[in-house]
């Protein structure tokens, strides 16, 4: 998405990462840099938090931590983490609490959901008010029409490939049904996941009521991150390059691309969502594996400026991530 909006900054920092639960399947505990994990959660929700000195969970997977030596250097983000999500150990954080907008990466949420929801085959009309919501808050587009039949599986491509808001607006007006109930949605499975941090004022990161109102921290965006990629569905979406669909009966012919450059230049980058917006300035959630260890991470406020700016950075930590070793045994 590419908004014009003031400059502005919320920072909120101290709090340790909270616990997660997928409600589909269970997920790794995150661990600290100094090998101390964040006990799994239990149940629908939690919102437990452990200490630096914590003990690992006793559901954690029997993998050595890596020794976590330096940190990645050039990094122009505000924001963010990485995490082994092999083992759950966070390698590096900055300011991994921090409140700020993440823009287009709202969009992994309102995927989730619908993915969750089931039948991704279903028929869904655009309906009229998408091209006033586009046109209204100058927003990416699908270059969707109201008189269009799409299934929800090849409106998850358009959200998250080319990252289409008219895609997002038709999703979540479905699937709410309606808008205000998919975004109580929204806001009640991050609480469900442990995103103590996190609200959703919208189902696409525009900055609407204001441009803060939609926000989370690179703690929770991981946790969102883990959840989302379990899914084989949203697996498969996001780690594909471009998507063509044929002009079909009820739809008209699209070619979406994704906008993650990190797809096809960085060895073992498998997705997940890129954003930008003037106050959220460039964001990425991501994840590359390698060797059979796939590292999980997010920036955010990478200089407005920058021409791909957070995969630079991304691409910087992710080099600093694998470079790490195992402690000898």
């Amino acid at each position: 998405m590419r908004l014009r909006s003031r400059t502005l900054m919320i920072a909120l920092a101290g709090v340790v990462i909270a616990g997660l639960s997928t409600g589909c399947s269970d997920a790794p505990g995150v661990a600290y840099a100094n090998g101390a994990t964040r006990p799994a959660a239990s149940g629908a929700a939690s919102s437990r938090s452990a200490s630096p000195t914590a003990k690992p969970s006793p559901t954690a997977p029997a993998v050595p931590p890596l020794r976590v030596t330096g940190t990645p250097a050039g990094i122009k983000a505000k924001e963010g983490i990485l995490v082994d999500a092999a083992t759950g150990q966070v390698l590096w954080a900055k300011d991994p609490n921090g409140r700020r907008p993440m823009a287009s990466i709202t969009k992994v949420m309102t995927a989730y959901l619908v993915i969750s929801a089931g039948d991704i085959d279903r028929k869904i009309k655009v309906p009229k008010g998408v091209l006033n919501y586009v046109a209204k808050y100058g927003a990416s587009s699908d270059d969707l029409e109201p008189y269009e039949t799409l299934t929800a599986w090849q409106l998850l491509y358009g959200l998250l490939l080319q990252s289409g808001a008219d895609a997002a607006y038709t999703l979540a007006t479905a699937y709410g049904p309606g808008m205000s109930a998919f975004i109580a949605k929204m806001n009640a499975t991050a609480r469900s996941l442990g995103m103590d941090n996190t609200h959703f004022a919208s189902p696409d990161g525009l900055p609407y009521p204001t441009e803060y109102s939609t926000y989370s921290t690179p703690a929770d965006l991981v946790i969102l991150g883990e959840a989302a990629m379990k899914s084989p569905t949203f697996r498969k979406i996001v780690g594909t390059k471009q998507y063509h669909m044929a002009k079909g009966n009820g739809h008209d012919a699209h070619w979406w691309y994704s906008d993650d450059s990190l797809l096809g230049s960085y060895r073992g980058a498998v997705g997940i969502k890129t954003g930008y917006t003037d106050d959220a300035g460039h964001c990425l959630l991501f994840e590359a594996v390698r060797n059979g260890r796939p590292l999980l991470g997010v920036v955010l406020g990478d200089p407005p400026s920058g021409i791909d700016a957070s995969e630079q950075d991304a691409a910087r930590i992710l080099n600093w991530g694998f470079s790490l070793k195992q402690p000898a045994s």
